[in-house]
């Protein structure tokens, strides 16, 4: 239903403009938009000097559209399309082309600095207050810029460089603009590589399991190991998984490969002796997915493995996607016996209070703090608090990132009885760690069948 302002708005207008104009706000629609950039495309054929596009999304629209409501919601975007159009030179269009995404096209705009300066102006123009009845509502908003350069480029190609940088400006934080460049259209190339190549990888087991010890500190002796995932390509070779674990995220491979680690690690595991556990993180988006506890349950079924050996880590940022989800999941393997450890502490943006919701068994301080705990006193006073508070939820602690004797001598006089870091061990792969056990006084390993 039209409010009484974009009826005004469309009134009067032929069938066909009607057919590219935004019933809501008046505006040109994605038609109207793509029918502009290629007549623009054509008329510099033979001189194919630059030109702008950008687009355009308001940050955080969707909560100000939840609290107020639909038809406030309209009437906010009835006013942010206003104030595009006043922001137009007379060469310059503006259009809605999503619920609230906008894309803009300058045709006397010849270069980066000049397209990020105009998007800029249009973000400031947007930041000012909504009068939403007797309310106000503030809004900041991202945008992705691309030029046209040579008459090969299209408006779909155009369109999808100022998609790329406007997801760029969003990673980045609210009210950014980024331009799209050929740095980026080289990186955007390298991702899209390594996301094939990781899909084929997965599908034909290729990506390895490695372990790295966790001990006890004051004994040093091991308790367990943490599942790092390894991956090394024919043609790419050796990838981070600082790399391709944010890729296997954003291009939904994180699933199938979370689930073929985890068989890797188990299989593995069954030869450890039984008093040794096995941690393995678990993903953000896999605290979301209600199948995520029945996968695992079949994995250790599969594989025979004691779920009561198993650690599962998840992280704040994990927790705050989706809080009521991920304590169903969360709940979900505690029934199962498994354990839950919170992952890189400190460093997220959850409360204290998810510590008393969720029931973690363990806790890991994350590496930034233990990294400078011999010269920084707040790092200090931070570990401090992290374990008198852990005592009194009668949680178990974990220090990572340790590689100095001198930090783990100092956590140890702090009352910390975990440790992981390069100082007790690298991550090895299945074999090599079956090696180290093997090689420790009175090892007892499982003989395994077949």
């Amino acid at each position: 239903m039209k409010t009484p302002l974009a009826h005004g708005l469309t009134a009067g207008l032929s069938g066909e403009e009607t057919s590219l104009t935004d019933p809501l706000t008046g505006l040109g629609n994605t038609h109207r938009f793509f029918d502009k950039v290629n007549r623009l495309i054509a008329d510099r054929a033979d001189d194919p000097a630059p030109f702008a596009i950008g687009v355009l999304d308001l940050d955080g629209f969707k909560p100000i559209n939840d609290l107020f409501g639909r038809t406030a919601g309209d009437e906010i975007l009835q006013q942010v399309a206003m104030r595009l159009r006043a922001a137009m030179d007379e060469h310059s269009t503006v259009t809605r082309i999503g619920a609230d995404e906008f894309a803009f096209l300058y045709p006397m705009v010849f270069s980066e600095e000049a397209a990020a300066d105009r998007a800029k102006m249009l973000i400031e123009i947007l930041s000012a207050p909504y009068d939403v009845g007797h309310r106000t509502a503030r809004l900041s908003a991202s945008a992705g810029c691309s030029l046209f350069y040579t008459e090969e480029e299209t408006t779909d190609l155009l369109l999808s460089k100022a998609e790329t940088a406007l997801y760029q400006a969003k990673r980045s934080g609210r009210g950014v603009v980024v331009v799209y460049t050929r740095e980026m259209e080289e990186a955007a190339k390298r991702v899209t590589r390594i996301e094939q190549a990781l899909r084929r990888a997965v599908a034909a087991g290729d990506v390895e399991a490695h372990f790295q010890p966790i001990v006890d500190l004051e004994t040093r002796r091991t308790v367990g190991f943490e599942t790092l995932a390894r991956w090394t390509d024919h043609d790419l070779g050796s990838i981070s998984p600082a790399t391709f674990i944010p890729i296997a995220e954003e291009r939904g491979i994180i699933g199938p490969l979370s689930q073929l680690l985890l068989r890797k690690a188990t299989e593995a595991a069954r030869d450890w002796p039984e008093q040794l556990f096995l941690s393995f993180n678990l993903s953000p988006s896999q605290l979301v997915d209600h199948n995520t506890g029945l996968q695992i349950l079949a994995i250790l079924e599969r594989t025979g493995f004691n779920p009561r050996r198993l650690e599962i880590e998840i992280t704040e940022t994990g927790l705050m996607s989706d809080p009521a989800s991920a304590e169903k999941i969360v709940e979900d393997l505690r029934r199962m016996g498994i354990r839950i450890s919170l992952d890189d502490f400190g460093t997220g943006q959850s409360s204290l209070g998810r510590l008393r919701d969720f029931k973690f068994d363990k806790l890991k301080i994350d590496r930034a703090f233990v990294s400078s705990i011999l010269n920084d006193r707040p790092s200090e006073h931070i570990i401090r608090a992290i374990l008198a508070m852990c005592e009194g939820l009668g949680m178990d602690v974990v220090a990572e990132g340790i590689e100095e004797e001198a930090q783990a001598e100092r956590l140890i006089q702090f009352g910390c009885t975990g440790g992981q870091g390069y100082l007790f061990g690298r991550p090895k792969d299945a074999e090599a760690t079956l090696g180290f056990l093997r090689s420790r006084p009175g090892a007892q390993l499982r003989k395994v069948a077949g």
